[in-house]
């Protein structure tokens, strides 16, 4: 069960270092209590006196702090010969706090450390070395979903009972139970082969729909307790342990627990060696502490607060989900990227859609013209921006706007709460593409970068949708060329505005589109069949 997740191949996330510093911001309330020999006690050697015990500060998961204290009491009443003399002081704290915690700062961190999870190990990274593993398991919990029958109707995989379900997730970049669900999706990616596109159908607008919450889901008993409620469509990964307790003290509930079929991964509580000297002490400190809780008389206390042991054996009772099949753990690299696609997709966007409606538009395909599959898809990706967000919308073609400009405001960018969005879908209803109109693409999207840092929104991502069946067609406007240099010289690291180009039809320009997105730090998109073009849209608010 050794994770491959303590590498010291990336320096200190981002996640943890600038969105995370204002999504992990919650206090800890800290209970410090001391277990072990006293300066002139008796100590660990055969009885004899412990002039100077070994001094170990560990913080845990709050979860399984009185398992830890109550080893330690018991540890300290063996006096075992072959153990050191130690004095053990117990502290709790989330895992995801001491994480950030250790890596911004070398002041007052544990000697030893007890996260939930060994995904929080690589984030720990102080820019010096990543925090050792000493014992890789002193229990376990198998992530679960919790919910009503009703809601597994598809229980294959993940994403499938997250793609008939609504998923309420823990806060990933907080809790375990959260970024373990968004982990397991990516795990089971090689039994179901699932694509990055099929993943982002569930993950795109269950970000943008958390992420517009004035606050993320936190309590685990307050979110089952909604998913309980007759007639909820919520399913909530927790671990088994949070599952169990909360049935055991609400034993009318009507919730169940399942696995899903392609397996699951596990809250699997690390012993890590966090003190920036003397690890081999402190290593061999905690493997007495592990040693003496995995014990046959530690394992009935375990086993009552519904923990399973490191081997992940069955709950007693019948208790539990049983056998459980295990999905393979993820990288420190996987672990990163997951965290950090999550912060990119749940933050607002800010966000200017400019659509094509030069006369090529008009052309059909199938029975449908692509000015009408371009709505159609516009309008569906409509729903996956949150409240919160801020969204407007333009048109362009060739001198359609004020002072012949290639380019026309239809709608304001603007919150977008039920009156934009009413806005919007009324004003694209009324537009037509231009009979005979050109595609002013240059001109436009160097306004539409213009339009968008002008209205710079910091606590967003800022970006440009832009819609094109072709490639510029403009006589005596900019150059290419000239069109990049102007992009480039726009650009502002510190406000960052992207252009998300999105082409489709065989007419779309790939090249024109990459190198106008990529002058932005953006992404182009061509979906040479027209109807693709929803699929397209989510892999563009993806990559936002």
């Amino acid at each position: 069960m050794t994770k491959s997740n303590n590498s010291n191949t990336s320096r200190r996330p981002l996640y943890l270092t600038a969105v995370g510093l204002l999504v992990l911001s919650l206090g800890a309330v800290f209970v410090v209590r001391s277990f072990g020999s006293e300066s002139g006690a008796d100590g660990f050697l055969g009885g004899k006196s412990c002039e100077n015990p070994t001094q170990v500060r560990l913080t845990t998961s709050p979860d399984v702090q009185p398992l830890l204290e109550s080893a330690a009491k018991s540890l300290a009443a063996k006096k075992d010969e072959n153990t050191a003399c130690l004095k053990f002081n117990i502290s709790s704290a989330p895992s995801a706090k001491v994480a950030r915690d250790i890596a911004n700062s070398t002041e007052g961190r544990p000697d030893l450390w007890v996260p939930d999870s060994s995904l929080w190990v690589s984030q720990a990274d102080d820019g010096q070395k990543v925090p050792t593993i000493a014992v890789p398991s002193i229990a376990t919990s198998p992530l679960v979903l919790a919910g009503m029958s009703a809601n597994f109707s598809d229980t294959s995989s993940w994403l499938g009972v997250f793609s008939k379900a609504q998923p309420a997730l823990l806060d990933p970049l907080s809790q375990s139970p959260g970024a373990l669900a968004l982990l397991a999706l990516q795990a089971e990616r090689q039994a179901t082969s699932a694509s990055e596109r099929d993943v982002g159908n569930v993950i795109v607008p269950t970000a943008q729909r958390l992420g517009s919450m004035a606050k993320p889901y936190t309590d685990v008993n307050g979110l089952l307790s909604r998913a309980g409620q007759a007639g909820s469509k919520i399913v909530v990964p927790v671990s088994e342990q949070s599952f169990v307790k909360y049935q055991d003290e609400h034993p009318d509930s009507e919730l169940k627990a399942v696995v899903p079929k392609t397996g699951t991964l596990l809250l699997d509580y690390p012993v890590v060696v966090t003190s920036q000297t003397n690890d081999e002490t402190y290593a061999d400190a905690g493997k007495a502490l592990a040693a003496e809780l995995i014990s046959r008389d530690a394992g009935t206390a375990r086993d009552d607060a519904a923990f399973r042991d490191p081997l992940v054996s069955e709950l007693s009772g019948g208790r539990g989900n049983g056998t459980i099949v295990r999905l393979p753990a993820p990288s420190a690299a996987v672990v990163e990227k997951t965290l950090l696609t999550w912060t990119r997709l749940s933050l607002s966007a800010h966000s200017l859609a400019v659509i094509d409606v030069s006369g090529s538009m008009a052309e059909m395909v199938g029975s449908k013209s692509r000015w009408q599959i371009t709505i159609e898809a516009a309008t569906a990706g409509l729903k996956l921006f949150p409240d919160n967000a801020q969204l407007g919308v333009w048109t362009f073609s060739t001198k359609i706007g004020p002072l012949g400009a290639d380019f026309r405001e239809v709608v304001p960018i603007a919150a977008l709460n039920q009156a934009q969005r009413q806005k919007i879908t009324t004003v694209m209803a009324q537009q037509k593409p231009i009979k005979g109109g050109s595609t002013g693409l240059y001109t436009t999207a160097i306004a539409a970068v213009q339009a968008v840092r002008s209205s710079y929104d910091a606590n967003a991502v800022n970006t440009i949708l832009l819609f094109t069946d072709g490639k510029n067609d403009n006589p005596g406007g900019p150059t290419l060329a000239e069109t990049l240099q102007k992009l480039e010289s726009l650009k502002n690291p510190a406000q960052p505005v992207r252009i998300i180009a999105l082409g489709m039809g065989p007419d779309a320009d790939a090249n024109e589109l990459r190198q106008l997105a990529a002058a932005t730090g953006g992404q182009s998109y061509v979906a040479k069949n027209p109807a693709a073009l929803r699929d397209v849209f989510i892999d563009a608010l993806q990559s936002r």
